[in-house]
């Protein structure tokens, strides 16, 4: 039976700043992504296409690909730049995922020397507009969760106390899920603090020689041999492209300054680069959502001194729309939040972000206090790297469906459950998966 104690997450999610389970129910268990088909992702967004513009306009979809590499390669099947292929956002790789790209300058023609496995694109239109991130409004997910034991009733029940526990919230945590700071090596987050730090050295070594068990043999190997300074012969053994790419820089010095780990921290793509500020970002506000909810703090509720955003024309949290709740305003504010007009807040840690006041300003300070560092640290040394911040909604309305069980043709004796649901951009399935299943396998 529900109690009012809060349910721990296993320790790998609170290494991640992810300390609790919002509902109480105990979790179906079960296992995720077992074969990419079982995840199923598909972009909703308002874009319209034409038939003439500088951009050609294709639908992707993937299976078993991150969406970086697939680019990589479909640009240099074209002989161009990846900077003329524009996207909404990464999918998930151990996935079947279905999103739009541009590419500016070529012709429906040129689209036909791409040739990949397990990828297919269908041209929409042209526009005068690339894919980017202000198009996408969320994301559609079809997701199986095999290895389901018990019976039916039990798996059923569970299933609908834990939705009527979400409803009762106003949703789930809206938590950065493990895919933020890397699944099989969740270190982009301490690459980022490194950097917010300013010490460049410390950011690419770890990068560079940071041990996961789940890596190849070769890979540890080159890896131990990054920790003993050994750059040159790591490069010999190392496989992987980035680090490569990192080594090819370091070894063009025999004793590398920081002038030679900026160089190697910028052979790595820009998007790379700014993940791992971003990632550490995203760990200090997992911690804020999560001291949050250690001190009963409601999250579909304001505070004096919260910060809310409004609803946008298309129905979702705007960030960019934003109010602190002052005692005149909470109980006007807190009927807005009721009809899903308006969202508390909290900060994505930048250079520009404004004090909290009220608990929440309590609970920001007391984060950045207890991590050592202060919002001036986010004005990188690194030209490019610094963030300016921003502001999340800490929680995510949530409907979600599901089939009736069926036998689990993958796991003998076991079933398996489907569920469909929507969630903005930026939002993870994983962190509702979690809620269902407490301690899933991703």
């Amino acid at each position: 039976m529900p109690t009012n104690r809060l349910i721990p997450s296993p320790e790998p999610e609170r290494r991640l700043g992810i300390w609790y389970y919002a509902t109480r129910t105990e979790g179906i268990g079960g296992i995720i992504k077992q074969i990419p088909a079982d995840f199923v992702v598909r972009e909703v967004t308002s874009r319209e296409e034409n038939d003439s513009g500088e951009f050609l306009i294709i639908e992707l979809k993937k299976v078993n690909w991150d969406t970086n590499s697939v680019i990589r390669e479909i640009s240099r099947r074209l002989g161009i730049s990846r900077n003329r292929i524009g996207f909404a956002g990464t999918k998930d790789k151990s996935a079947v995922t279905v999103q739009k790209l541009s590419i500016r300058g070529i012709n429906a023609e040129d689209l036909k020397r791409v040739r990949l496995a397990d990828v297919t694109m269908r041209i929409l239109g042209r526009s005068n507009k690339p894919v980017s991130l202000g198009d996408l409004h969320g994301n559609e997910f079809e997701i199986v969760i095999r290895g389901l034991n018990g019976s039916e009733s039990e798996i059923l029940s569970r299933i609908d106390s834990i939705s009527e526990e979400i409803e009762s919230i106003g949703g789930v945590p809206n938590f950065f899920g493990v895919q933020r700071f890397g699944v099989s090596r969740p270190i982009t987050h301490i690459v980022g603090e490194h950097l917010v730090r300013g010490d460049i050295k410390a950011a690419v070594m770890t990068y560079l020689a940071y041990i996961s068990p789940d890596e190849s043999d070769a890979v540890i190997r080159a890896r131990e041999l990054c920790r003993k300074g050994e750059f040159k012969e790591s490069l010999k053994r190392m496989p992987l492209r980035y680090e490569r790419a990192i080594l090819n820089e370091l070894v063009k010095a025999k004793d590398p300054d920081e002038a030679n780990y900026v160089a190697a921290l910028r052979a790595l793509p820009q998007n790379l680069q700014k993940l791992f500020i971003h990632a550490y970002q995203a760990y200090l506000f997992n911690i804020v959502l999560s001291k949050r909810m250690a001190e009963q703090i409601p999250l579909n509720e304001a505070m004096i001194g919260d910060v809310v955003c409004y609803r946008n024309e298309s129905g979702f949290a705007d960030p960019g729309r934003i109010e602190r709740v002052t005692a005149a305003k909470v109980d006007a504010i807190n009927r807005l939040i009721r009809h899903g007009r308006a969202f508390v807040t909290a900060p994505i840690f930048g250079f520009a972000t404004e004090p909290g006041t009220g608990k929440e300003g309590d609970i920001e300070h007391e984060v950045l206090d207890e991590a050592g560092i202060s919002l001036s640290d986010f004005r990188s040394i690194v030209p490019g790297m610094s963030s300016r911040g921003t502001r999340r909604p800490i929680i995510v309305p949530l409907r979600i469906t599901h089939e009736e069980l069926a036998p689990d043709e993958l796991n003998p004796g076991s079933k398996r459950l489907k569920l469909r649901f929507f969630l903005p951009k930026g939002s993870y399935a994983t962190v509702v998966l979690r809620e269902y299943m407490k301690c899933h396998k991703v």
